[in-house]
């Protein structure tokens, strides 16, 4: 119950982006593309920024009935989603350093099985790491940005007890269900909880953000392995 889905990487999983990472979890499969370019937003080029964003998209398909596209792009579960992303990503990386450059970070859900805003943080730095890696050999950037790691899993509880990274049926039933995202050195950028039905504790609070930092350090020590170093 408190053990990770089994987790696939597949880094540059398609040819044109900047960079890119297939990231699976279990059932979960999301395509990651970091993207780069110099048209900046007015409020980054006024602070002498670049700047990141994300878009994220769940296929028609992704799950076990299909969805219109203009639906799901235009709900507030993604915009809220988008944001997420781009916070996380943002949070590890200096700005400054990659002044004049605006990228973006594009997530797509090919089949969605639980967890799907956790697995696109986690392809998404994968991907950002080998794009900036790239522009930095383009001689676009002088200094290395990334500052730290960045991974997200989902924890809940069901019938009393802790559970990691929720599938979708797990989530479906969970009492309380929350996604944390946490650095290498282990500092947090989000937590996000919500009780579906009784309140939680204290104690269970801090019993979930325990488990759920456990996985997120297995899942940054894969990210280890795929990246190496990060300067």
């Amino acid at each position: 119950m408190n053990s990770l889905r089994p987790i696939k990487i597949k880094r540059n999983a398609i040819a044109y982006p900047e960079g890119s990472c297939l990231f699976e979890s279990g059932m979960t499969k999301v395509l990651c593309a970091v993207s780069v370019s110099d048209q900046l937003p007015d409020h980054a080029k006024e602070s002498d920024k670049g700047w990141i964003t994300a878009e994220y998209a769940m296929l028609p398909c992704s799950g076990n009935r299909r969805t219109s596209r203009s639906r799901t792009l235009s709900s507030g579960r993604t915009k809220e989603i988008q944001r997420l992303i781009g916070r996380a990503m943002r949070s590890v990386v200096d700005l400054k350093a990659i002044q004049g450059l605006n990228i973006t970070v594009d997530c797509d859900v090919l089949q969605a099985d639980g967890g799907t805003r956790t697995a696109s943080i986690n392809g998404a730095f994968i991907a950002l790491v080998d794009a900036l890696r790239k522009v930095e050999r383009q001689g676009k950037i002088t200094v290395w940005p990334v500052r730290d790691y960045v991974g997200a899993i989902s924890v809940g509880i069901i019938n009393g007890k802790v559970v990691l990274d929720l599938d979708y049926e797990n989530d479906s039933r969970a009492e309380v269900d929350m996604n944390i995202v946490m650095t290498g050195r282990g500092k947090y950028i989000e937590v996000q909880g919500t009780a579906e039905q009784n309140p939680y504790s204290r104690l269970e609070l801090n019993r979930m953000l325990e488990v759920a930092g456990k996985g997120i350090h297995q899942i940054i020590k894969m990210q280890k392995k795929v990246l190496g170093p990060l300067k």
